[in-house]
């Protein structure tokens, strides 16, 4: 399947039964899938008239206790950001799907990782996360879309899958998840599903008392600390005796693959760290890995972003190099290699 047709059935089979959406490349195919499918098996399609419209449709149906997706690209996300912060602040799970393209602006449809910050750092207004999953194959694609809507109903927190144009386009073997038993998906005991006979509920991203709106923060935040200490994902390769580390996510994760091996056939010591989770980001492994590998080098399609929390794990325990490429160009592995060459010692 492709990867962004697997992502849309991953989605049908974990219990999505309302997906909101306005057509962007590199991800038209998500759309097409689940227009095609998902009325046929009991959900919702609808096709908004913008960006700002779909994530607030989100917004409706989680509250109302379903399970909701919506997807876009970069500029896209760009749009819906002031909506994703609405749903932070109501602590309304979603899944969000970003298959990143060139930026800044419009940019092109060629991959790229120029999203990072905005994914990882609450791109929106105020104090919050996203629970961010970076997939480097179709077929954990499809498994870390399973993953996100169970872990954003637990926290009730909106979960970000971050993808790129090279992983949503890539046709790959997968095996499907096994559809979710829709009878033992959690209640939500404080979904807007009609006040008869009880107290009504209320669902709302803010508190004009200043005092209100810390107590809602500190709610926020604490919920924050139980993902960062239970929900951190990676991936190592080769770490045992390495003597410099790529730290790669994504299509670079995979290529990053490709690299270590290379490197390890001319006699040179590489290995990975894959972050799997954005955030919580991985800052203890790496920083555990820096403690006897002298060089870290971080790999991205951006100019930097990730290097950023690289660094703040390593804390100068180690070198860290970094290896960029930008506006969608992808690096061979050779080209990688090359600089591997220069900071291996």
């Amino acid at each position: 399947m492709r990867g962004n047709e697997a992502i849309a059935e991953a989605a049908i089979r974990a219990g999505c039964k309302c997906y909101f959406c306005y057509p962007i490349t590199p991800q038209g195919e998500l759309v097409e899938y689940m227009a095609r499918h998902l009325p046929r098996r009991g959900g919702v399609f609808l096709q908004a008239e913008s960006e700002v419209a779909a994530i607030n449709m989100v917004y409706g149906a989680s509250a109302a206790g379903v399970r909701t997706m919506t997807s876009s690209s970069s500029p896209g996300i760009s749009l819906k950001m002031e909506g994703i912060s609405y749903l932070a602040g109501s602590r309304l799970p979603a899944v969000i799907v970003n298959v990143m393209r060139g930026g800044p602006g419009l940019g092109n449809i060629a991959p790229a990782q120029g999203d990072y910050f905005q994914a990882t750092k609450g791109g929106g207004h105020g104090d919050y996360h996203l629970i961010v999953l970076a997939p480097s194959t179709v077929q954990e694609a499809a498994e870390l879309v399973m993953l996100a809507f169970a872990l954003s109903d637990r926290y009730r927190v909106p979960a970000m899958i971050l993808a790129d144009g090279m992983l949503g386009q890539m046709m790959e073997p997968v095996e499907l998840p096994e559809p979710v038993d829709e009878g033992a998906i959690p209640e939500k005991p404080w979904a807007l599903t009609g006040a008869e006979g009880r107290e009504p509920r209320v669902v709302l991203s803010f508190d004009l008392d200043p005092q209100g709106l810390k107590e809602m923060n500190l709610v926020l935040q604490a919920t924050y600390r139980e993902i960062e200490a239970h929900e951190v994902r990676w991936e190592e390769v080769d770490t045992a005796d390495a003597e410099i580390l790529l730290v790669a996510y994504g299509t670079m994760g995979r290529i990053a693959k490709t690299v270590v091996r290379l490197a390890r056939a001319e006699g040179i010591r590489a290995g990975l760290l894959r972050p799997i989770s954005l955030w919580p980001f991985p800052y203890e492994p790496i920083r555990a890995l820096a403690e006897r590998i002298p060089v870290v080098l971080t790999v991205e399609l951006s100019a930097g972003q990730m290097w950023e929390d690289v660094r703040l794990a390593v804390e100068g325990r180690a070198a860290t190099p970094f290896y960029g490429e930008l506006g969608g160009v992808v690096p061979t592995p050779k080209e990688i290699l090359s600089e591997v060459k220069k900071h291996a010692r």
